[in-house]
């Protein structure tokens, strides 16, 4: 059993995974979550900061939120960079070419090697079944 302080409310709970929150505490930030969603859907082109303050959030949670991909940036109104090489992105963490490059990077690393074709060898002497007639 693993034990820990909720980030949101400093009570115990069991820890299972994702982030360090209680789930009364997961379950309000949802309902934030969706709070904010709703504003973004009737008010097209707000900042971050005019959803922070309207819905009473954290910008970083809302930048968390676009990282995470919950959210995105309408087009041409980007507020954050890609991690690898600091192009404007609408959500997330990396811009598309540099998910290309490391996927294409990862593939040249491993290459599966194909299985072998086995034989089979009918006069091996393992243990076969065999039927009465």
């Amino acid at each position: 059993m693993d034990v820990r302080n909720c980030r949101g409310c400093g009570k115990l709970f069991n820890y299972i995974s994702g982030p360090l929150m209680c789930p009364a505490c997961r379950e309000n930030l949802e309902k934030k979550f969706q709070e904010v969603k709703l504003y973004i859907q009737d008010n097209k082109g707000v900042t971050v900061k005019d959803v922070a303050e309207a819905c009473e959030v954290d910008p970083g949670q809302i930048r968390q939120w676009i990282r995470e991909e919950r959210l995105e940036f309408a087009s041409g109104a980007s507020e954050i960079t890609c991690e690898k090489c600091g192009k404007p992105i609408s959500s997330g963490r990396f811009c598309d070419a540099c998910k290309n490059s490391m996927v294409n990077s990862l593939n040249n690393v491993y290459k599966p090697e194909a299985p072998a074709p086995q034989r089979k060898d009918d006069s091996a002497g393992g243990p076969k079944m065999r039927f009465l007639g």
